[in-house]
């Protein structure tokens, strides 16, 4: 059998092959499939080792994806807060730069409103000692500058002009214990000198306590030292002592001192000005009664004007019911009965008054003319109505 089999093998197993092909193709046909079953088979073998391959590829070029990701991602990010730094650098000098406009044109608008004569000057230094407190500006004697004059902002006063030099000036500030000026209150208009105090508040001294002044009560440069101009405005007060002494203790806070300006001015020629009024908080509203609508063209309609020339008005229509005339060219030889009640003039609206009535008061006038002698003749009328004497 063996033998056989081993001379036989070759047809025998092509004779299962082809056993099993139609077997396939029968089993294939029965379950109604166009796919062959040899292509069912590949891709059957094939599915899992493709898919094992492509695991592994997707795998390891992950990792490499991403790690250069997040490399440009930090890139990236670096990127970005490189340019958020950068605008809001931007955004903050375009800020400096609008404020500097905006105290650019305050101080133009200083300067023009104010009629002193002044020039523009820069702080460029300070110098802060135990016992004096100046700053140097870029204005010296070559830009007109002199000893003594003033410094002022729109704020309120520097200080003076201690030493000068020919591109530059040294200005003593207005809290150095060696400054004074001359100052009056605003509300009060109590006067007395403003002292500095070596620090950033100052003192108004010479008051006597009979003087009033009141707590946040402003002062004002009087110009009695002829250095500052009358009405710059100096500081606010922020206490007041009183130890039974020969002078009150006003301590103020300059309004220089709290600015703390870069840009000032030197006052050249000085002008005095007014100290402004302060306006009562306290001052009693008066309202007048509402105005009554009338027909403007009607008889009651009320006169436009003064009472003096409401009175007038009711004057002539007690007059006119009376058939008084009045600015005639003929004298009267009596006057209109003011007393007489005239509806709709100065008593209630009613029936209008007979003629009778009023010719029982007597108030109807007879006109009359002076002869030659003097003597009063009466004025006759003819049937056509022209007088005749």
């Amino acid at each position: 059998m063996e033998s056989l089999l081993h001379r036989y093998r070759n047809i025998t197993v092509l004779f299962i092959a082809i056993i099993a092909q139609i077997a396939a193709v029968a089993w294939q046909v029965r379950r109604d499939n166009d796919v062959p079953l040899l292509r069912i088979w590949a891709v059957s073998a094939v599915t899992p080792v493709a898919s094992a391959i492509e695991n592994l590829r997707s795998g390891t070029f992950g990792v490499f994806t991403d790690f250069f990701s997040a490399h440009g991602s930090r890139d990236q990010s670096r990127q970005l807060r490189t340019e958020r730094d950068k605008l809001k650098l931007e955004n903050q000098l375009l800020q400096n730069e609008l404020a500097e406009a905006q105290r650019a044109g305050s101080l133009a608008g200083f300067q023009a409103h104010t009629p002193s004569k002044m020039i523009g000057a820069r702080v460029i230094g300070a110098t802060t000692g135990m016992s004096s407190r100046s700053v140097l500006i870029d204005r010296g004697s070559v830009s007109g500058v002199r000893k003594g004059m003033a410094v002022v902002t729109p704020d309120g006063i520097v200080g003076k002009v201690l030493e000068v030099y020919p591109f530059a000036s040294q200005v003593l500030t207005v809290t150095d214990a060696g400054f004074a000026a001359a100052v009056e209150s605003q509300k009060n208009h109590t006067r007395g000198v403003l002292q500095g105090m070596g620090n950033v508040s100052a003192k108004v001294d010479y008051v006597p306590p009979g003087q009033k002044v009141e707590k946040g009560e402003t002062f004002f440069t009087s110009g009695e030292d002829r250095i500052f101009p009358r009405g710059m405005p100096v500081g606010k007060v922020t206490a007041i002592g009183d130890d039974g002494g020969t002078f009150q203790d006003i301590f103020i806070e300059p309004f220089g001192a709290e600015a703390a300006p870069e840009e000032v001015f030197v006052i050249v020629d000085p002008v005095h000005q007014e100290i402004p009024d302060v306006r009562p908080t306290d001052s009693p509203v008066f309202l007048g009664p509402d105005a009554k609508a009338a027909d403007a063209n009607g008889p009651d309609a009320p006169v436009k004007g003064t009472q003096a020339d409401q009175i007038v008005d009711q004057y002539r229509k007690i007059g006119a019911a009376q058939n008084h005339e009045y600015g005639g060219g003929a004298i009267m030889t009596s006057v209109p009965n003011f007393n007489l009640k005239v509806p709709g003039v100065n008593a209630p609206t009613g029936p209008p008054a007979s003629s009778g009535a009023a010719g029982s008061s007597g108030a109807i006038p007879r006109r009359v003319a002076f002869g030659a002698s003097g003597a009063p003749r009466p004025i006759a009328r003819s049937a056509s109505g022209a007088t005749r004497p």
